[in-house]
């Protein structure tokens, strides 16, 4: 499939009807805004408008703040370079949202991706998670890649694999010699979106003396081969600069960028 196609598939299967919420979340369509959220103290919250804004986008910016900041939610808008109105990030801003990095959608074939060698160091061992002490040891690799703290990401795969435990898969790669006893070397999971055809990317952190050994591409064949094994046709990852070039390299497309817009009410 050519880039426009696999993004056509994507917009159709996994943006219209919010395949790829956070489950557990709760989901509302409110007009052209789709809206996912979870309430209480560590709630958040999720919007995008695969539609457009309608005639007066500025009106609808302004009922999400509104929803959001009578919770007491912080939320992100997640944008995409399609996504009308064109300068709807402006509008986000001047609403007193702040922008974050833009990431690259990467779209593919699974069978693109089974069709080239991967190997992992032989001191390097791939395993699946096993439980909260591994989900720790990832967000420890986590943190000191992008200091972004231990709790998230651990309380996130952990209550993720209790409730949906058929929708995400999580892996590491560790030194074979040291174990559990040592740091993971690196760690990525993939989540299946039933009914879609699609399976999403995640993680992928490397340490820095472990990179370019082929563990990036070790984990993302992995994944792939459990992808086809379950069905599923078409991978999605949300990537940065750094797995962007390596990714493209192993047979998936760069189709548009996304960028994230936050707003906090403890800061407006």
């Amino acid at each position: 499939m050519t880039p426009d196609e696999l993004l056509d598939v994507f917009h159709r299967r996994i943006r219209l009807p919010d395949a790829d919420t956070i489950p557990g979340w709760k989901v509302e369509h409110d007009g052209l805004v789709h809206r996912s959220y979870v309430e209480g103290p560590e709630g958040a919250g999720f919007v995008e408008t695969p539609r457009g804004l309608g005639d007066d986008p500025d009106a609808v910016i302004a009922g999400e703040l509104a929803f959001f900041r009578e919770r007491g939610l912080s939320f992100e808008w997640k944008t995409y370079a399609y996504d009308e109105p064109a300068d709807l990030g402006e509008r986000l801003v001047s609403a007193g949202f702040t922008p974050d990095d833009p990431e690259t959608l990467i779209l593919g074939e699974v069978d693109r991706i089974l069709e080239r060698p991967s190997a992992l160091p032989s001191k390097a061992v791939l395993r699946e998670a096993d439980g909260p002490e591994d989900f720790h040891r990832i967000a420890v690799l986590m943190d000191s890649l992008w200091h972004n703290g231990l709790t998230g990401v651990e309380e996130r795969l952990a209550a993720e694999a209790r409730m949906f435990p058929e929708r995400l898969s999580v892996f590491l790669v560790e030194d074979a010699l040291r174990g559990a006893d040592g740091p993971v070397a690196s760690a990525a999971w993939i989540r299946f979106h039933p009914g879609t055809g699609f399976a999403s990317l995640w993680g992928g952190g490397t340490l820095p003396e472990w990179r370019r050994k082929g563990l990036y591409s070790s984990l993302l064949v992995h994944r792939a081969r459990l992808a086809k094994e379950r069905g599923y046709e078409f991978l999605r990852v949300d990537a940065s600069d750094d797995s962007r070039p390596i990714l493209q390299k192993l047979g998936l497309y760069g189709v548009t960028t996304t960028t994230p817009y936050e707003w906090s009410p403890e800061t407006r």
